[in-house]
């Protein structure tokens, strides 16, 4: 299979951005997989009922990160 790689950055409101990551935990919950467009077409990923969740928190003084991984 083809690699595909799909990256999407914004300038979220923190509401918009929570509500962002609501809707793909719901993705995740409900559909078992994840969806997103490119040039028009609709990809789907499976995801199986066990992942590894790897969360990561950096602060520093001008600029701080968290960065979430879902990965299988």
């Amino acid at each position: 299979m083809e690699l595909i790689e799909h990256e999407t950055e914004a300038r979220l409101r923190r509401e918009e951005a929570a509500a962002r990551l609501r809707a793909l935990a719901d993705e995740l919950a409900r559909q078992n997989e994840v969806a997103f467009l490119r040039d028009g077409v609709r990809y789907t990923v499976a995801v199986p009922d066990e992942v590894t969740l790897k969360v990561e928190v950096e602060v520093e003084d001008d600029e701080s990160e968290i960065e979430v991984k879902i990965s299988w």
